[in-house]
């Protein structure tokens, strides 16, 4: 939940913010900053987009951002533009939210954050504070320092702010965040900074000061740190398989070793998303330019992307080797649940090899459905709902973790499937739920009920 105490003491704030790029990160930071009760100016070169969220059209799905987005677009803190010079001469601060795509070596492209670096360089005329919140690389801040620096002979400053958002708890990661991470050695840039997130130190969430160097790789350290927890995970659960444990059994205790902690210990088919897979690529690419293999990255890398379709062999097997025809129901399509992200979602990479090894699918996700129709087009159905997806089915595919799957009705689904066989890559299901109900079902790292 939105932390009331912070909301009821926004007059604590009075900064006006210039937000370079309304993506999602872009959009929740300026929202939740407008939120705070500073004045916030959403610049994007996407004339439309603008347009759209001028009419309080939010762009992306995230729980919780369209009431505050809505409020705060009434209460005149929140506006859009696509006029950066416009934007910035009524701002002290820039916050940078830009794309960092994947190149083809997997290092992250920074064409976008030095262009509009440079762009601040020509149109700067007084001091202003740059922060970088999108996800670079070490090194960074000085790359931008030195583009601005080259057009103008005007102060300022460049800190590293980077942000630690999951999506779909973004709101509540962004008002309640277990650290703020500012990386600047400048005493004024600190000290302005300082006043944006007094409404957090009020309250005994710490601004954590360092380098930007430091900064920088903190994000990336933490975001591949967690990757790896996932995929040791995943790998306990195969391994779990294999002797015949129970890795819900294990996982818990693990996560009750308060070293470890319950969090992103839960076993499934790979991990997906804007973050995860890009900044494991880039820190990996990072270390190979000075001369480090990151080998528990690499080796991270490698096993989620097998993880992410363990469940097609046991697809296979269910059926002799042989899909052709087969008519197969998946639930879920985004990467994860509480959002319509399809970036490097698991569902994808199964889609893809069930559809040459001549299956064929249905699928159901209210939210991602839109997004999923850009990518894979008519190559699969859409279904209206979960059960419709299940009608004729030969087996069901469940892909994300949504909360509307997790307590079915068994007996509706026996009479829509043609074959009562469930292959559960999110483990959806306690195996009390479905031992007495006629089904087999395969999950992860649990015993296969038949």
């Amino acid at each position: 939940m939105i932390n009331s105490y912070i909301c009821q003491n926004k007059k604590t704030l009075i900064v006006n913010i210039t937000i370079v790029g309304t993506g999602y990160v872009g959009l929740v930071t300026g929202t939740t900053l407008a939120e705070l009760g500073n004045t916030v100016y959403c610049v994007d070169i996407d004339a439309k987009k603008v347009e759209r969220m001028k009419k309080g059209i939010v762009p992306i799905y995230e729980p919780g951002l369209e009431e505050i987005f809505l409020r705060n677009i009434q209460a005149q803190r929140l506006f859009f533009t696509t006029d950066l010079k416009e934007a910035l001469e009524k701002s002290e601060v820039i916050y940078l939210a830009l794309p960092t795509p994947p190149g083809e070596d997997g290092s992250a492209d920074l064409s976008y954050v030095i262009s509009v670096a440079n762009q601040i360089g020509d149109l700067i005329t007084d001091y202003k504070v740059i922060v970088n919140k999108s996800t670079v690389p070490v090194g960074t801040a000085e790359i931008v320092r030195k583009t601005i620096a080259a057009k103008t002979d005007v102060p300022f400053d460049v800190v590293s702010n980077p942000e630690f958002l999951r999506e779909g708890f973004a709101i509540d990661d962004s008002m309640n965040p277990a650290r703020v991470i500012v990386g600047s050695e400048s005493e004024k840039a600190q000290e302005i900074m300082a006043k944006i997130y007094q409404p957090f130190t009020n309250i005994g969430i710490p601004i954590i000061f360092m380098d930007e160097k430091s900064s920088e790789l903190t994000k990336y350290a933490a975001n591949s740190f967690l990757a790896v927890k996932i995929t040791f995970m995943n790998e306990i659960a195969n391994y779990c398989e294999k002797v015949g444990a129970d890795v819900d059994k294990v996982r818990l205790g693990m996560g009750s070793d308060d070293r470890i902690g319950h969090r992103f210990l839960f076993p499934g088919i790979g991990y997906g998303g804007s973050c995860f897979p890009k900044d494991v690529k880039a820190l990996i690419r990072s270390g190979k330019q000075e001369g480090f293999d990151f080998q528990i990255l690499e080796a991270t890398e490698e096993v989620n992307q097998a993880q992410k379709t363990i469940l097609i062999s046991e697809i296979e097997q269910y059926f002799k080797g042989d899909l052709k025809g087969k008519k197969i129901a998946l639930w879920g399509l985004a990467f994860k649940a509480n959002t319509d992200d399809m970036r490097e979602a698991s569902s994808l990479d199964n889609i893809k090899i069930l559809l040459e090894k001549g299956a064929s699918i249905t699928a159901f996700d209210t939210i991602a459905e839109e997004n999923a129709r850009q990518i894979l087009g008519d190559q699969i159905s859409y279904a209206k709902d979960m059960y419709s997806a299940l009608e004729d089915a030969d087996c069901l595919l469940i892909a994300t973790e949504w909360s509307e799957f997790k307590n079915p009705n068994f007996e509706l689904m026996a009479e829509k499937m043609k074959t009562k066989a469930i292959f559960d890559g999110r483990n959806m299901f306690a195996l009390e739920q479905v031992e007495d109900k006629g089904f087999f079902y395969k999950s992860i790292g649990r015993k296969t009920l038949n």
